[in-house]
């Protein structure tokens, strides 16, 4: 079906490309990667990719630089192999938040990895909720930024839990259009907003929230958990501000120290995710963490990409709240 096609895994979703492969029908390509007593990365396909479309899956999560550089190495590989097109699925894109010169002498990570990319050869790049949409300016190629946020929306409708007291939460200013995306899909329901500072010493502090959350069933919505910090920050202010419950959607796992500490108070009711990152072991044993595969959509996407059909349909599906039912579990 896919003579002409060849999609890898790296090490950063091996979990994910293989749930990948399974919706395309096809087997992974095999590769080969080694690191040298030195830390020097060597990653190469191990069959001819010459002619093909290749495709690699690989997220740039921690460790980001290791990831990063193997990614790197491996388009690299492929270019001097003669490979016809390089198309990197990048589910969670790493230094995305250095999106921006906030203060001199800053640089602009966001960019310098774009560049980084483009520049070892990549002809496309499909990826997963940009911390901001507008980094996908810094590439010199073609970039697709898909939506994850029905995907957690549609499986918060399939709970079974009363909605009439429901309201989204964004934890800022900034995340507050994607709030409205998550409210449109669960029946227009009213949002609300954490208003938030952070002290010199980085640590966040709430202000105020924008809205009435007392009695309500709060869902906060962030394109990723990070440290826990602000999550866990809101989640409180949410209770003493008379919140019945909370949980939590985020794109994004990343779940770097100390989140595991915060998380294991059980600070939100319920906490779901994409499977962008690979969860640590030590979250997939919580019993409030559920995880929504990225699969069957990213699936979709290479599948018309090889097949050079447009992916509005795509879009259309996964990010238009009237299509909701067309997501599938």
């Amino acid at each position: 079906m896919y003579e002409k096609a060849v999609v890898f895994s790296l090490s950063a979703n091996q979990a994910l490309a293989k749930s990948i492969a399974e919706h395309l029908g096809v087997e992974l390509g095999a590769r080969s990667i080694q690191r040298f007593p030195s830390g020097e990365i060597l990653a190469e396909p191990v069959d001819s990719v010459r002619g093909k479309q290749v495709f690699i899956i690989q997220s740039t999560c921690p460790p980001v630089n290791e990831n990063l550089m193997e990614t790197l190495i491996f388009i690299d590989a492929l270019k001097r192999a003669s490979a016809r097109e390089i198309n990197l699925i990048v589910p969670y894109f790493g230094y995305a938040r250095q999106d921006r010169k906030a203060k001199p002498r800053e640089p602009i990570s966001a960019a310098l990895v774009a560049h980084l990319l483009t520049t070892a050869g990549v002809d496309r790049v499909v990826t997963v909720n940009l911390h901001a949409a507008q980094i996908g300016g810094f590439f010199s190629c073609l970039v697709d930024d898909l939506t994850a946020v029905p995907l957690l929306g549609a499986a918060l409708k399939r709970e079974d839990f009363d909605r009439k007291d429901l309201i989204v939460v964004s934890p800022d200013h900034g995340g507050v259009k994607r709030a409205r995306d998550l409210a449109g899909i669960l029946d227009n329901c009213p949002i609300a907003i954490i208003d938030k500072r952070r002290s010199q010493s980085l640590a966040p502090e709430v202000m105020a929230i924008i809205g009435d959350v007392k009695g309500k069933d709060c869902v906060m919505v962030d394109d990723m958990i990070d440290t826990g910090r602000s999550a866990v920050f809101g989640a409180n202010a949410l209770r003493e501000a008379g919140a019945k419950s909370v949980r939590m959607v985020a794109v994004h796992p990343i779940f770097s120290d100390p989140c595991y500490d915060l998380f294991v108070e059980e600070p939100f009711d319920e906490v779901i995710v994409t499977d962008s990152v690979p969860l640590p072991h030590r979250f997939a044993k919580m019993k409030n963490i559920r995880v929504v595969s990225l699969a069957a959509m990213l699936s979709e996407c290479i599948d018309r990409i090889i097949n050079d059909v447009p992916l509005s349909e795509v879009f259309d599906a996964y990010a238009n709240p009237e299509n909701i039912s067309k997501i599938p579990e």
